[in-house]
């Protein structure tokens, strides 16, 4: 279909190659040398290919993200929108190779591990961008909510998401030894929509300056996730859960003895 013709026109891009479609009149039997896309390296299995270093002009794939950013602007249809976003990032996300090395293998699994966390986070950062990290974005979402008027059971609802909202930083802050409710107001109170806290220093920072972020998709799946499964309890008569265990009572003080 068009969305198959547009993704050979991102890899010619990308490559520094003509798409060879009939379309363009342009036949197999046609080309030249200097038709043909360059890269470093492709990787092709049955799911994915994979280009390392194209070689296309970097002015010409500026120019197709832009195109594609324009488009995403313009189009209604979610559907078309998240295909868009998709092709974006694989334009724009680039190809990095991570060697990741250790002294044992077990050391190695648990690094390799993070690695792939970190380029999860990265892929869905170039997807929908970047938001203040520790909580600042869910609790600057909260605002949205005082625009809403509710009354009686929608009311409650919407404190009960709102309270929701504000307890990853203040979860963040109890973990750091301080009060989390006193950190909440002043972040609140801060005139600057990136301030927060940082956890490390102990200090209230600009988080994007300070390199403290979320990817904006990781926030809103978050978000609709503990929604559905907030609603999923609501409606639901029953639920399973483990006995909360006995804990032994602790061992009485040995009485202190005289000491010489």
């Amino acid at each position: 279909g068009d969305r198959r013709k547009a993704m050979l026109e991102d890899i010619a891009t990308l490559t520094g190659g003509k798409a060879i479609t009939e379309d363009l009149g342009i036949k197999l039997e046609n080309i030249k040398l200097e038709d043909l896309g360059r890269a470093k390296k492709v990787v092709v299995d049955k799911d994915n290919t994979t280009i390392v270093e194209g070689a296309g002009k970097p002015s010409a794939i500026e120019g197709r993200i832009k195109q594609i950013r324009a488009q995403i602007e313009e189009t209604t249809s979610d559907y078309d929108k998240e295909k868009l976003q998709e092709r974006l990032a694989k334009l724009a996300g680039g190809v990095a190779v991570i060697k990741v090395g250790a002294a044992t293998e077990t050391e190695m699994k648990e690094k390799k591990a993070r690695v792939e966390d970190a380029l999860n986070a990265t892929r869905a950062a170039v997807e929908e961008g970047i938001v203040p990290g520790g909580g600042v974005a869910l609790l600057r979402a909260a605002k949205a909510l005082e625009k809403l008027k509710l009354e009686g059971d929608e009311k409650v609802g919407a404190n009960i998401v709102r309270r929701a909202l504000e307890e990853p930083i203040r979860q963040i802050v109890e973990n750091a030894g301080l009060e989390g409710s006193v950190v909440v107001e002043k972040v609140k109170a801060a005139t600057v929509p990136t301030q927060g806290f940082d956890a490390d220093s102990l200090e209230f920072v600009d988080m994007l300056q300070a390199g403290i972020i979320d990817p904006a998709k990781v926030e809103r799946v978050a978000l609709q996730n503990a929604a559905s499964i907030a609603s999923l309890l609501l409606t639901t008569e029953a639920l399973i859960t483990d006995l909360p265990e006995d804990k032994p009572a602790a061992a009485p003080a040995m009485p202190h003895g005289d000491m010489y």
